[in-house]
């Protein structure tokens, strides 16, 4: 997969390759009909855009290509892609829409979709806990994709992770649980 001249962003981790743009890519055609995996979410009142294709180091073309119409975007809410290269595994959210695909079986599959609280916010890695923040949702899935657990939060709110251990401020309400276990 080439990022040049096509405005993506691409990162590579282990033996997997994630290209990431904000726009469709000139090549989005031939990205489609190269791939293995092809999913398009559309959205009628959508504001942003976001087109993520995964590929290996063995083959020329991406074997996973998604793009999602999306709503809320702009500041704030920025599309996110997390990639778990040694679990063979992707997250990807915008706007209200959370995705996760995994190919340890060898081809590419949906593991799931969810709903984020209002709007996406980002994706951070904690060793084997992916935790996603939104505006009114903090959740934590297994790098394996497994949903562990969620917490209902109201801005402004804010979390770090210390030994395990979750430590989420909620308007200046502190709480702490595991990073496995939730509250």
């Amino acid at each position: 997969m080439s990022a040049a001249s096509e405005g993506l962003v691409e990162i590579v981790s282990g033996d997997l390759r994630v290209a990431v743009a904000a726009a469709p890519p000139a090549m989005l055609g031939l990205y489609r009909r190269h791939a293995e995996l092809v999913e398009d979410f559309p959205g009628d009142e959508a504001d942003g855009f976001v087109f993520a294709a995964v590929g290996d180091g063995t083959h020329d073309w991406p074997a996973l290509v998604v793009t999602q119409r999306y709503s809320p975007a702009g500041p704030g809410f920025p599309p996110g892609v997390l990639l778990v290269p040694k679990r063979r595994q992707v997250f990807v959210g915008a706007g209200t829409r959370l995705l996760a695909y995994e190919a340890r079986s060898g081809a590419w599959r949906r593991q799931w979709q969810d709903e984020a609280a209002l709007g996406f916010w980002q994706w951070r890695r904690h060793g084997r806990v992916a935790l996603m923040s939104a505006e009114l949702e903090l959740g934590a899935w297994t790098t394996d994709g497994e949903k562990l657990w969620s917490a209902p939060v109201q801005p402004p709110w804010s979390y770090r992770v210390d030994a395990g251990e979750v430590v989420l401020d909620v308007m200046g309400e502190v709480r702490t649980f595991g990073l496995t276990t939730g509250p």
